[in-house]
């Protein structure tokens, strides 16, 4: 079957037929000028190229993990077509930078937290005298 074959429920022929059948051309080519202009066409033909240009093809390049010759470290490791589509995420420079000021703001959150626990512990200490005072 043909992209541009349509099926019709029952045996319908002539200008209703014909008329839904234009109708459906049109709007697929209003879809394919707007994958056109909007460069969808272009990136997809750059992933299928560079993935027929693969040596080593992968049995399900959606799911198949791709690791840049850069990094080699396996949190670099992302999808075949999402690298190709540049969704891969942060490069691993920035991810370590990342982590590393992740790890920073946890220590200091654990140190906040610690000195908000003993500050809560004062007061508490001299809250209850002077609650009994006020009454």
């Amino acid at each position: 079957m043909r992209t541009t074959d349509v099926h019709f429920i029952g045996n319908e022929s002539g200008p209703r037929a014909f008329a839904a059948m234009a109708h459906y051309r049109s709007k697929r080519e209003q879809f394919r000028r707007y994958l056109e202009k909007t460069g969808v066409l272009d990136s997809l033909t750059n992933v299928l190229v560079a993935l027929y240009e693969e040596t080593e093809k992968p049995s399900n390049a959606l799911e198949y993990p791709f690791v840049s010759n850069r990094d080699q470290s396996s949190h670099a490791s992302v999808s075949f077509i999402k690298h190709q589509l540049g969704v891969a995420g942060p490069e691993g420079d920035e991810v370590d930078s990342l982590r590393l000021e992740l790890n920073d703001l946890q220590q200091k959150y654990d140190a906040l937290a610690e000195e908000n626990k003993e500050l809560r512990g004062r007061l508490l200490r001299y809250e209850p005298a002077q609650d009994e005072g006020n009454r």
